[in-house]
């Protein structure tokens, strides 16, 4: 669970986050930067609407 406290007075203020919330928005951030990713992602949740898709079982009995 994440808790976020802002402290300031003024026109400073902070926001306090663990440092995992704040790893997984830094990966989020990474992910989002990559254009090339991200069509990967569409691409793959298109194929995904159009059952192009196969179960795992099936895959690793190829392997």
């Amino acid at each position: 669970m994440t808790i976020v406290k802002e402290i300031g007075m003024h026109e400073t203020s902070y926001v306090i986050i663990s440092k995992d919330e704040y790893d997984s928005m830094q990966a989020t951030i990474e992910v989002l930067s990559d254009n090339d990713l991200l069509k990967q992602i569409n691409k793959s949740k298109e194929d995904i609407k159009k059952g192009k898709v196969r179960k795992w079982e099936d895959f690793a009995k190829e392997l």
